[in-house]
């Protein structure tokens, strides 16, 4: 007699069938029989097994192209050769939207729209989505933070911007709560700011964010002001900041293990639910080294850290220059058993002509190098032509959410709404 997949041992079922699903795929397969939705919530939202998983391979999201891709990576390194599996797909349910960056925390997903119109938070597991809109416009260089308070079930939206532009001083922090459905002004008159592309993450329902000491400006009168003041960069403190989402406050400095300056690249990103890694590469002509640093603990209030490797940059030549990562973008996550960082980038490292491609930097601590091309980059400068008709070139390199993704049961939707009604809305 022949047997039905109803029939199967629920270990086979969990560990042969549903922990090889895509995480785009799991709303889908939960819908398929009752049998199928209990055996997904223990195998794949199951806290030992997810664990487990994440070590293995990195599972999660990145934008590219404006689009929201899911990214699954693993290194199997072999006697004669090693091989990467990097794997990136566009999720059909969101094809429809432009999306400029997204933020992950506790299984949900929180995409900025590419016109700063909306927000969309995503719940992949569930396929639930829901769309909240500005209480006052956003900007294009708001951060943002998702989060959640000593409830896990309760999320949080942190949205700030502190800038200024020809001399107007751009200022306000509200934070989004999801029970509520509303925005709220936070009293925050801060003496440190957070540069527009710095990008904060997640951790333990907290985020994260590199900062340093505000130069110029009356930090107490948070209206247009002037922009002035200089300082030598040298004095300027650098710093971790950790927004609380329970208290809804920001914690005292936390040190970090550098100085940097303008022209370096400082990068977050997040070791599954458990650290903090920290890229560090000097800018300018001192480039030769790269750094990455581990947290060993971490909370809203003391850090402290251990390097993870440092990398000699100068043998990993692209045509005439080493491997410089943009302090703009270079997102990254680690694999602490292979100890290895995947940079994504764009190459544009070689003085060539164009195409410029995105592309993954695969650097162990060992010395191992290899560079993945992700598609060519299209330029998405949108000005006038230069001098002799020369068109200026502008990449958006791929960004990638630092931490592997581990499903989750919260409801996002007040009223769960069906898959039909969620893909007509997007």
């Amino acid at each position: 007699m022949s047997k039905k997949i109803c029939d199967l041992p629920p270990e086979v079922v969990g560990d042969k069938i549903l922990a090889k699903v895509p995480i785009t795929s799991l709303a889908a397969v939960r819908s398929t029989s009752k049998l199928w939705d209990a055996l997904s919530k223990d195998w794949i939202v199951g806290k030992a097994v997810a664990a487990a998983a994440s070590k293995q391979q990195f599972l999660g999201f990145m934008t590219m192209d404006s689009k929201v891709c899911s990214v699954r990576f693993h290194l199997r390194r072999k006697e004669e050769e090693d091989a990467v599996d990097l794997s990136i797909k566009q999720v059909a349910l969101l094809d429809q939207v432009e999306v400029s960056t997204v933020f992950h925390c506790g299984g949900l997903l929180l995409c900025v729209l590419k016109d700063n119109s909306r927000l969309l938070v995503w719940n992949p597991y569930l396929g639930q989505t829901r769309w909240i809109g500005p209480n006052t416009s956003f900007h294009r260089l708001d951060r943002y933070a998702l989060g959640y308070d000593s409830n896990r079930n309760h999320h949080k939206i942190l949205r700030f911007v502190d800038n200024c532009i020809h001399s107007i001083h751009y200022f306000g922090f509200e934070i989004y709560d999801f029970g509520s459905n509303s925005w709220r002004v936070l009293d925050v008159r801060p003496d440190w700011e957070v540069e527009f592309y710095q990008r904060g993450v997640s951790l333990k329902g907290n985020a994260y964010f590199f900062a340093h000491e505000k130069i110029g400006l009356d930090f107490f009168d948070p209206v247009p002001i002037e922009c002035s003041g200089e300082m030598d960069e040298e004095e300027v403190e650098d710093f971790l900041l950790c927004f609380d989402f329970t208290t809804e406050r920001f914690g005292p400095r936390l040190p970090i293990p550098f100085h940097s300056y303008i022209e370096d690249t400082v990068t977050l990103s997040c070791v599954r639910e458990e650290q903090l890694a920290l890229l560090f590469q000097r800018g300018g002509d001192s480039i030769e080294t790269l750094e990455i640093w581990l947290t060993t603990k971490i909370d809203p209030s003391a850090v402290s850290w251990s390097k993870f490797f440092n990398v000699d940059m100068r043998p990993l030549l692209t045509g005439f220059d080493a491997v410089r990562f943009d302090h703009s973008f270079g997102s990254f996550f680690i694999d602490e058993e292979e100890k290895l960082a995947v940079v994504f980038e764009v190459d544009g490292f070689r003085h060539t002509e164009t195409p410029w491609y995105h592309t993954a930097f695969i650097i162990g601590d060992d010395g191992f190098f290899k560079s993945v091309s992700l598609g060519e980059a299209p330029n998405v400068y949108a000005g006038e032509p230069g001098l002799f008709g020369y068109i200026p070139q502008i990449f958006l390199p791929p960004l990638v959410c630092s931490s592997s993704y581990l499903p989750s049961l919260v409801q996002i939707n007040h009223q769960p709404r069906k898959r039909k009604v969620i893909d007509e809305e997007i």
